[in-house]
């Protein structure tokens, strides 16, 4: 069976998922189950905090609460369907839910490096130009931001997958991951992947760098006015503010960029999925520990939720 760019639906790939032991699979789907429930809830959370209490209606809260939103649609692209085929013989995505998947996968997740340097540009403003915050950090211009990011996204994706509905699909079809991404679908493939290779690491390059570009200048630039301020006190009270933010962009372009910054004979299956795996599902249920145990205005909004629950 082939797969071209002219495949009918019924042709498909079998995702290989996390392991291929028999023995594995009930265990993986109680763990991956939970940490599913738990990135839900948790995210849920912080949505319903943030809109139920006017003090978090601010700039920082606004990204928060669509990083938030998007880790639950990221998650809910790849889960799921990870979940299913785990208790299941057949484990088969179709060619056209394999692109859907990666579509979908690539834009929010996209999308979400973009809001963490939204944040870092929200840091940035507050600590070193607070006099103006309100002014550069309009409603308006969060807005744009938000919109901006979520383009930039989907025409990222849509690229990624046009390019790689191009390709055929000749031997095995077996793809050695949990979900559809680019590189173990890449390595399926038995057309020439040069110029499909170097089009992707460049757009990737691109896409994914110039977040990771922005948040590395803004905490450079927090860095040097808060070397200046006099007091430890006022360090520590300009630090906290970001540390939260810096422990997500942390785990999350620490995965991401060992995924994705690499040419595809370094390629290495059991490696991959490990670092995936944290990016796709540990960074999104951590995020809402990591922004509210300590964070006094999460905490306060917690407990005013808990008492609007209880009346």
């Amino acid at each position: 069976m082939e797969i071209t760019n002219s495949s009918s639906s019924t042709s498909d790939f079998i995702l290989l998922g996390l392991s291929s032991n028999p023995h594995l699979q009930k265990p993986l789907f109680a763990i991956f189950f939970v940490m599913y429930l738990v990135t839900v809830v948790g995210n849920v959370l912080i949505i319903l905090v943030i809109h139920s209490d006017s003090r978090l209606h601010t700039p920082m809260y606004f990204f928060l609460r669509n990083l938030s939103f998007m880790d639950i649609c990221f998650v809910t692209v790849i889960v799921p369907k990870m979940l299913v085929n785990l208790l299941s013989e057949t484990k088969t995505i179709s060619y056209v839910g394999c692109l859907v998947q990666m579509y979908f996968f690539m834009a929010l997740v996209n999308t979400d490096s973009y809001l963490l340097a939204s944040m870092a540009i929200d840091r940035l403003v507050a600590i070193c130009n607070p006099f103006h915050y309100e002014v550069v950090m309009s409603p308006h211009r969060c807005l744009l931001l938000l919109i901006g990011s979520c383009t930039i996204s989907h025409l990222h994706a849509l690229l990624r997958v046009l390019l790689m509905s191009r390709l055929s699909f000749c031997a095995s079809h077996v793809i050695k991951h949990f979900f559809c991404d680019t590189q173990p679908v890449l390595k399926l493939s038995c057309s020439d992947t040069s110029s499909s290779q170097i089009v992707v690491m460049t757009e990737t390059l691109a896409v994914i760098a110039t977040p990771f570009l922005c948040i590395l200048f803004s905490y450079l630039r927090i860095v040097i006015t808060v070397l200046k301020i006099p007091s430890a006190a006022g360090k520590w009270k300009a630090f906290s503010t970001c540390g939260s933010h810096l422990t997500v962009v942390a785990l999350f372009y620490g995965s991401a960029i060992y995924v994705y910054f690499r040419p595809l004979s370094m390629y290495s299956v059991v490696k991959d999925r490990v670092a995936t795996v944290m990016y796709t599902v540990v960074t999104p249920m951590l995020n809402p520990f990591i922004y509210s145990l300590r964070n006094k205005d999460m905490k306060r909004g917690l407990g005013k939720l808990r008492n609007i629950l209880h009346s």
